[in-house]
């Protein structure tokens, strides 16, 4: 937290609320794009969300698995509460994206997207940019200021969805911990009011 608001600037954040996305948004009229929001995550079968009560005097415990696993997931949002995901083992890179990207425009019946991402270095990696090239009646790609995610209203899909599968069981591998991750993410896509009340955060009515 401090790392984000000692290298944020408060200048390029009003850029972006008062002249960048007003911009996009009037780009995405006249190309009759839909805009779509994007962010990365990732779980633990050893981290844990929510509240807990004990006793008083005696401290609460939490049951954990042994043996830890890990994936990670992809994600976009539209403004009217669609809902595209892709979930991955390894680390994000160049090719994850680009499977993504492919992905999302397949998904989108030929209407062109405007992805919005953070400054995560592999979204302005060469690979990518190189594919996107020619692609500009498919898909065109912004990025927020740097060290500003609560501008992202995919955040807060990752918090709800955080919340959700971790408060639900416990998860001994990584194929059960992929199962409550998806369950989550297609329950989410089955209700896309629960993702448009996301944009009624003070922090991202802005893009609402």
């Amino acid at each position: 937290e401090f790392r984000r608001v000692l290298f944020r600037s408060p200048k390029a954040v009003q850029h972006w609320l008062d002249e960048v996305y007003p911009a996009i948004q009037i780009k995405a009229k006249q190309d009759n794009a839909e805009i779509h929001w994007g962010d990365e995550t990732g779980f633990r079968n050893d981290h844990h969300y929510g509240r807990g009560y004990s006793p008083r005097g005696k401290t609460p415990e939490v049951r954990l698995s042994a043996k830890r696993v890990g994936i990670n997931m992809i994600s976009s949002i539209s403004n009217q509460g669609k809902v595209r995901f892709m979930v991955y083992r390894k680390s994000m890179n160049a090719q994850v994206l680009i499977k993504f990207l492919g992905r999302l425009i397949k998904s989108n019946n030929g209407r062109k997207i405007i992805l919005i991402l953070d400054n995560l270095r592999v979204h302005h990696a060469y690979k990518v940019q190189e594919w996107l090239e020619g692609k500009e009646d498919q898909i065109e790609m912004f990025f927020l200021p740097s060290y500003s995610p609560e501008l992202n209203p995919d955040e807060y899909l990752n918090n709800d969805l955080k919340q959700g599968v971790h408060s639900k069981t416990l998860f001994r591998n990584v194929d059960s911990l992929k199962t409550g991750v998806i369950s989550h993410m297609r329950m989410l896509q089955k209700t896309p009011q629960r993702v448009m009340n996301f944009f009624k955060h003070p922090k991202i009515i802005y893009a609402a």
